[in-house]
């Protein structure tokens, strides 16, 4: 466990940077982390954030094909906003746990 300091709050995280507790997290961190990946962050991408957080906050299971049928953004419109792993970098960036589904 690492402790790091966003937006003047210091957090708990995982030995893979995702905090360990979801309820300390606010969009400013949000904005630092995505910073930390080389992401700006744009209001579509506060809508895929919110759309996670409430998916977790409802016990369900995060998945790329859900984000796909959330009517926020397709497949590909969600790996242009959070390039590379797009899963774990959107759940990283939400304050959320890593997705069981990712390796």
């Amino acid at each position: 466990m690492a402790q790091k300091t966003y937006a003047g709050v210091t957090v708990e995280l995982t030995d893979e940077g995702y905090l360990v507790d979801k309820n300390q997290w606010n969009k400013e961190m949000a904005v630092e982390i995505a910073q930390e990946n080389d992401i700006t962050l744009t209001a579509k991408h506060f809508a895929v954030i919110e759309f996670l957080r409430d998916k977790v906050e409802k016990g369900e299971t995060l998945t790329i094909r859900a984000i796909g049928k959330s009517g926020i953004v397709d497949i590909k419109g969600f790996y242009e906003l959070f390039p590379g792993a797009p899963l774990k970098v959107a759940t990283k960036i939400s304050g959320l746990s890593k997705p069981v589904s990712c390796v």
